[in-house]
Parts: structure tokens; sequence; C-alpha cells
């Protein structure tokens, strides 16, 4: 019999290949420059504002960070970008990585200091932040470690709770049952619906279902910590479709979330095609040379 200790240290660290570690980084340092540019691009409109209109969220505080400043928040999202890229190249993963995180949170952090925080870029801190602490990875490196492990858990961890803390934040702040009996995806229709969801607005009924739908799966979302194998690749499918049709009908991707739904796939089986694909396309021209 395993003691609860040895369980616990079980999960957290059961060893993963560096492999999904470096397609991880991948992921992550190549969406920086997409979501600095265009999705948090308000940091940079900000740094114009007066500076008494700056009202600093909780970890600001408690940092001191200033009032940004044009100059400033230019130099931080050059930093930050040279620095993924660097990172991203494979070269100087714990320093460079560390030197994007803490760019990339002092980005975001500065840029939800003015009225409006977004919860779906959780997952993508934590990742920046658990990434480095691996060291050197490739993406044919099928070897397993303790620190691959423990990074992608914890990235696994902030996805999941990103989308607990929502149901939570429901209840909490609209009511139980009030909130899957009201109508707040109604609303949210008729104030920024696409054509599609615009057709959906008289649908009450069918509304209020998937008011409820929602918030039992935000609830039962831990239960992806838990599956395996095929059970696993369903959870996270019925994940990414909730994505696409929150986009479809109302223009709201959540595309920093969502990306990070990768963590819990082989993505360590990536290689190996690639790897494939590099073989065979070799042994062509060698085929063809000889010929």
């Amino acid at each position: 019999m395993r003691s609860p200790a040895s369980l616990w240290d079980g999960w957290w660290f059961t060893p993963v290949p560096r492999a999904r570690i470096a397609w991880l980084r991948l992921l992550g340092y190549g969406f920086l420059p997409f979501d600095m540019l265009l999705l948090t691009n308000s940091a940079l409109a900000h740094a114009g504002l007066p500076a008494d209109l700056y009202q600093p969220v909780r970890l600001a505080r408690w940092l001191h960070l200033p009032a940004p400043t044009p100059v400033a928040m230019y130099l931080l999202l050059a930093v930050t970008l040279v620095s993924a890229a660097v990172a991203a190249g494979g070269r100087l993963p714990r320093a460079a990585g560390l030197v994007t995180a803490v760019g990339y949170l002092w980005w975001v952090t500065v840029g939800m200091s003015y009225g409006k925080v977004d919860h779906d870029h959780l997952a993508l801190v934590v990742a920046l932040f658990v990434l480095p602490t691996v060291g050197r990875a490739s993406i044919r490196d099928r070897d397993g470690c303790h620190a691959s492990g423990w990074s992608v858990r914890c990235v696994q961890v902030a996805v999941v709770a990103a989308y607990f803390l929502s149901a939570w934040a429901k209840v909490r702040i609209g009511g139980f049952p009030q909130w899957p009996n009201g109508a707040t995806i109604q609303w949210a229709l008729s104030r920024r619906g696409t054509p599609l969801g615009r057709l959906l607005i008289d649908q009450s009924l069918a509304l209020r279902i998937g008011q409820w739908g929602l918030l039992i799966a935000e609830m039962v979302s831990p239960a992806l910590l838990f599956l395996r194998g095929r059970a696993l690749y369903v959870g996270v499918a019925m994940c990414v479709a909730f994505h696409v049709v929150t986009w479809a009908i109302l223009s709201i991707h959540f595309l920093p979330h969502a990306i990070w739904l990768a963590a819990f796939l082989p993505l360590e089986r990536l290689g190996d095609r690639v790897g494939a694909r590099g073989r065979a396309r070799r042994g062509e021209k060698e085929r063809v040379a000889v010929g």
C-alpha cells in the first residue's frame, strides 16, 4: 500500500517525456507575439493615459509597479519577445524563459490595471513560469523526467482552475440556481452575438439548457486531471468544442487559455512523425540519386 504522501508525489511528479515540454515551449513562445501585439496590446494604449487612471491590481500593488509610460512598455515588449525567441530556439531555456515569464507577467499586470481583468490568461502565465524549470528539451527527446511531469501538471492544473473558478464565480456573483436559470447568454447574444448567434436569441429554453450544461461542465472539469486514454481525449475535445461554439456565436475565443489544452495530449508523438517524415524524404532522395 502506498502512503498518501507517495500518491501525492506520484501524481505531481509522474515522469513525462521532455519532448512534450519542447512542443509546449514552441506553442507558448510562438503565441506571445500574437497575444502581446493583438490581444493584450491595450498595455501600450494605457501607457499613454494620465497616470491617475492607473488602478493597479493587487499583484501590482504588492510589487509597487509604477504607472506605465510609453517608453517603458515598448522596451518591455521588445525584451519579452526577444527573450521568448531565444527560449523557443532552445538556447538559455532557463534564463531566457524566466525573463520572458517575468516580462509577460509585468505586461498583463499593467494591461489589466485599468478596470478589466481577463481570466483566460491564467494558464499562459503559469506555463511561462514553469516551462523553463525543465532546462533543455528537444522534440525528439522521449526520455521522461520528474521535472517535466511537474511542469506539465502545473499547466494542467491552471487550465482546470480557470474552468472551475469560472463556475464558482458564476454561483458566487449570479447566485444558484439564478445564474443557470437566467438569461446571461441571451443578453450576451443581443450585445455581441454573431449573425449565427443572433438566430438563437429567441431560443430561451435551449439557451437555459446550455447554461446548465456549461455550469456543470465547469464544475466537473477537475476530472480532466484524472482521466486517461480515450476518456481524456474526449474531455479535451469537448472543451475545444465549447470554445469553437463560443467563438462562432459570440466572437469570444479564449485562445490564451484554449491552446494549453494541448498539455493534456501526448505531443511527444509529433516528434516521431516529424522524424519519420524526415527519414522518408532522405530515403526518397537517396533512391533518386542512385537511380
